[in-house]
């Protein structure tokens, strides 16, 4: 869990970011969550849009892809989420708290 300064860092640096994938229609596939993995090992936070035809709340939507991430949900600001995972390569540039 987070502090809420280090949420509200966290929210900063990702203010910037584009969106890295989306949860459509399809919903939350395997692949998608080997995408958003890969890319939270590269990267360590990342944002995703969940579009309204996902058919689930984008509260309840982005919880849920956060366990399967095993990663913290950060936050959601309308459709897009905000996920930080701590990456476990040592050539990423780990966000410092």
């Amino acid at each position: 869990m987070f502090t809420s300064k280090q949420r509200a860092a966290l929210r900063s640096k990702a203010s910037t970011m584009r969106p890295v994938g989306q949860v459509g229609k399809e919903g939350v596939s395997e692949n998608l969550v080997a995408f958003l993995s890969d890319a939270l090992e590269a990267r360590e936070l990342v944002k995703v849009t969940l579009l309204p035809a996902a058919g689930e709340d984008a509260g309840n939507l982005a919880e849920n892809l956060a366990d399967l991430l095993r990663a913290e949900l950060v936050a959601v600001i309308g459709r897009k989420a905000i996920f930080y995972r701590r990456s476990s390569r040592k050539d990423v540039e780990h966000i410092e708290f």
